[in-house]
């Protein structure tokens, strides 16, 4: 089986944008994920809740790949795609290769906290015992817009700095 390309997961990819612009309504950071079954399914949505639920793990990746396990009734994503918006962090590149997902996608690049190739490259540590697939840049131009637009509101608030996320 060949791997899908970019294009082939750009409707994912418009799933996980829509979930992103829910954590902006919440005050956080506007970042979504979706968790795709090996069928084509989506299993799993979440979009960052840090802010809404005071919880640091909140981030949209945990809660989809939590929302897929419950879904699944199985810790083990094998053969799923974990699809992002913005390049997952450690934590979330971790609870990617624990919960075995097959691959990773995202958008937009995180040169200061990338954990999947920009600043760490956690997925592909060939001293962990799985090495999911990972491909960058979908739909990259959208998902950075909208984190753009976010942080800028941020600024221009009085008092506000996007150094608080």
């Amino acid at each position: 089986m060949s791997v899908p390309t970019g294009s082939a997961w750009h409707g994912a990819m418009r799933s996980a944008l829509e979930q992103a612009v829910l954590a902006r309504s919440t005050g956080d950071v506007p970042i979504g994920a979706v968790v795709i079954s090996p069928r084509g399914e989506t299993i799993g949505l979440g979009h960052n809740r840090r802010e809404a639920d005071a919880d640091p793990t909140a981030h949209a990746e945990v809660l989809a790949l939590r929302a897929a396990a419950a879904a699944g009734g199985e810790w083990r994503l094998s053969g799923c795609t974990l699809v992002v918006t913005l390049e997952p962090c450690t934590m979330c590149a971790g609870a990617a290769v624990l919960a075995r997902v097959e691959r990773v996608v995202f958008g937009a690049y995180d040169e200061k906290a990338g954990a999947v190739g920009s600043l760490w490259d956690v997925v592909r540590d060939r001293r962990l015992n799985h090495r999911p697939e990972v491909l960058g840049g979908v739909l990259g131009e959208e998902s950075t817009a909208l984190l753009d637009a976010f942080f800028a509101d941020r600024r221009d608030q009085p008092g506000g700095s996007a150094l608080d996320f």
